[in-house]
């Protein structure tokens, strides 16, 4: 099993943060005048949903390694390539965007939200099941990450339109997708 490093590590965090970004982004963008309230519980619940999701991935990849070490990084970068190509494929379909007037910052639409966009999370986290990962430190860095992105998806929704939260998600899914090739390239050379 290979490691892996901070750099590359804060990069998925960025990659695995950029359905949040584009969530905070186009709620934003098409809700008037979010307290600072709700923008810090929205980014808290996303930061939060992020931070389990990769811990609950490892504890099921976990259980697996012994099976598949001898293929451990094919297996992690098939995840990171399936995570990071079906982001780029909804960058470029919009339909999943059901824009409510409800107040998407509280209640159970905020736990939906969280728990649709920490999905990916699970994926990662379960890719780092078969590498030298330590999983704390990578679901703090991926939350804390993921909560920051969020804030500054909000505060950026009040200035720019959807087209960029959309390239967000292109960009996170392309960054996903290169890191599952470098895990693959330390790997076989």
């Amino acid at each position: 099993m290979t490691g892996i490093n901070f750099i590359s590590l804060l990069f998925i965090a960025l990659g695995d943060s950029a359905d949040c970004f584009a969530v905070a982004l186009s709620g934003s963008c098409s809700t008037k005048n979010l307290t600072r309230l709700q923008i810090l519980r929205a980014s808290a619940s996303f930061g939060l949903f992020q931070f389990l999701m990769p811990l609950l991935g490892w504890l099921a990849g976990r259980a697996f390694v012994n099976f598949i070490g001898g293929f451990d990084h094919w297996v992690a970068f098939a995840l990171l390539a399936a995570v990071g190509g079906r982001t780029v494929w909804e960058s470029f379909h919009p339909e999943k965007e059901e824009k409510e007037k409800a107040d998407f910052t509280k209640g159970w639409l905020l736990l939906t939200i969280s728990f649709a966009t920490s999905i990916d999370a699970f994926a990662v986290g379960l890719s780092f099941a078969f590498l030298k990962v330590n999983i704390v430190t990578a679901g703090l860095l991926i939350g804390i990450t993921t909560f920051l992105v969020s804030i500054l998806g909000f505060l950026l929704g009040r200035k720019v339109g959807e087209v960029v939260g959309k390239r967000a998600e292109l960009v996170g899914g392309l960054i996903l997708i290169a890191i599952g090739v470098q895990i693959l390239l330390t790997h076989l050379l």
